[in-house]
């Protein structure tokens, strides 16, 4: 390969783009491999383990297709509130064959932003589970359906078998969908602090899930271990996507918990997993973890944080098992660069390796648009078949994600080598990323200075060995208020999922301002480090 000059690389012309959407891609699997195990449910009590075959499972995203459609035209949008359920995946999979665009929710998502979400996404209808740990979904959903006008549907997992059986008539027409209509909505948030809906489309997931699981090293009827949430492209793209893609057995897990994981890597000889760093330090540490046989591993991916070399190494040595990192944003479906098993220790933990497949990237003057020269430091963009269709409803934010030429502009700061491989140097915008989860400060920062005692608040990531980044506040009080941070939390976890509600408090009298008047918050963690400030 011919040594770049400039900032600019483009993945390689194989494994081919293909035009084929969700639908195609599951009827493939079914085809070919119809007595294969497609679907286990992992969860904790193996005699409780149900699980599908790729003809079963085909069958019933069918099902539920021809379900949907006894209550919904195509093009209208179906939300999906529920932790990793086996219907989730027929959810997916059936949604994209009735010609729907699934809107996926965040379990943790509490009733403020469950309203947001279903009112912005127009959602006709959202499939909700009872409750997940101690979050009361279904009674939330019902108590916002008279404040969400366009919502004429609640269809609840705990009846799944009698919703889907409306859809055992199998006169019942489906649409003819293509590989660039509009397929999911998921939620993501930017320097504003609202939240918008990423539209993706069948082509862009099924070859970007395709692609990752190619490079990851997952061979054709592997067994994959899905511990990320499917609410995520981690898990419903990445995992769910790229799992079909090698007519893999999928092991889906409700909720991560190391010690099930570990367990089912035993009892199923489990091939691949991907997950965030977290996860896999948690394995490592489990006590469980030394008498595991792992022997079976033969590809690890993670992503949603940088990993560092000592982790890399450990990762490999110990799980016996080429590492790859995967880099992106829901925006690109998600995945636009990425290492590859044969990377070195080096590369893997310094870079986030080279362009996918069909999928261009430079690196630009984020004042100029220029493309940058090797080496130098600017804002990371990427154009392809993987970006999003846009911001649903949203078309000034559309504009400012993706210019004319189609690139995307991601808002990380990266620099490129000559050989196409980038290094995370920053972030334009300030997300904070905790345990793989996104996390946005200005969210945050718009409900804290809400609360009467707040006068001024900044929030800023600080530095985590287990979560990657910590959520931290630093506020100024109102004049004559007295902060105190058992309120400020309580107050924030009423609002807000847990992993967003900030662990990390401080109380400042001024902030470090720049002359127009903007926190500095790089001098907020510098501060931190140097053991300035104290901790309420």
């Amino acid at each position: 390969m011919m040594a770049l000059t400039e900032s600019y690389a483009i993945g390689a012309s194989e494994p081919e783009v293909r035009d084929i959407t969700l639908g195609d891609l599951l009827a493939h699997a079914a085809a070919t491999v119809p007595d294969r195990v497609a679907l286990i449910a992992g969860v904790t009590d193996s005699a409780a383990r149900r699980q599908w075959t790729y003809s079963e499972l085909y069958e019933q995203s069918q099902r539920t297709a021809r379900a949907l459609r006894t209550r919904f035209e195509p093009g209208e949008r179906v939300a999906v509130w529920a932790p990793n359920y086996p219907e989730w995946i027929m959810m997916e999979f059936g949604a994209a064959l009735a010609g729907l665009v699934l809107v996926t929710v965040n379990p943790g998502f509490r009733s403020s932003e469950v309203d947001y979400v279903l009112n912005q996404s127009r959602a006709a209808g959202v499939v909700v589970a009872t409750e997940f740990r101690g979050n009361a979904m279904l009674a939330t959903v019902e108590e916002l359906a008279p404040r969400c006008p366009e919502l004429r549907e609640i269809i609840r997992f705990d009846r799944w078998d009698e919703f889907v059986s409306a859809g055992d008539d199998v006169a019942i027409q489906l649409p003819v969908v293509r590989s660039d209509d509009p397929v999911m909505i998921q939620y993501t948030s930017g320097t504003t602090g609202f939240p918008k809906g990423a539209l993706l489309h069948h082509r862009g997931l099924v070859n970007n899930g395709a692609h990752t699981a190619d490079r990851m090293g997952v061979a054709d009827g592997a067994v994959f271990l899905t511990t990320m949430p499917l609410f995520h492209t981690g898990g419903c793209v990445c995992c769910v996507i790229g799992a079909v893609s090698k007519r893999a057995t999928q092991v889906l897990v409700e909720a991560f918990d190391p010690g099930l994981v570990l367990e089912l890597f035993g009892a199923y000889h489990v091939n691949a997993m991907l997950g965030v760093p977290t996860m896999l330090v948690a394995l490592m540490e489990h006590p469980s973890f030394a008498t595991t046989d792992m022997s079976s591993v033969d590809a690890v991916c993670s992503g949603g944080s940088t990993v560092p070399a000592a982790l890399v190494t450990a990762l490999e040595e110990r799980l016996g098992a080429p590492f790859t990192i995967v880099f992106g944003q829901t925006e690109c479906s998600p995945v636009a660069s990425m290492t590859k098993p044969t990377d070195t220790i080096a590369d893997k933990a310094g870079t986030i390796g080279s362009p996918m497949p069909g999928v261009e990237v430079k690196v630009i003057d984020p004042d100029t648009g220029a493309t940058l020269p090797i080496g130098e430091i600017g804002e990371y963009c990427t154009r392809g078949y993987h970006v999003m269709r846009g911001y649903f409803e949203n078309d000034e934010a559309t504009a400012a994600a993706i210019d004319a030429d189609g690139w995307l502009h991601t808002g990380d700061l990266c620099a490129m080598d000559d050989r196409g491989y980038c290094t995370i140097e920053g972030r334009l915008k300030d997300m904070i990323i905790r345990g793989g989860e996104n996390v946005y400060p200005r969210e945050l920062e718009e409900l804290l200075f809400r609360h009467p005692k707040v006068g001024e608040v900044a929030v800023v990531g600080l530095p985590d060995d287990k979560w990657g980044e910590e959520v931290a506040a630093f506020v100024r009080p109102a004049p004559g208020e007295v902060v105190d941070k058992n309120e400020l939390f309580a107050y924030m976890r009423e609002h807000l999922a847990p992993h967003k509600t900030p662990r990390h408090w401080f109380a400042l009298d001024e902030f470090p301002l720049t002359g127009s008047g903007k926190i500095q918050k790089f001098k907020l963690r510098n501060q931190w480090s140097n053991g300035e400030l104290t901790e309420l």
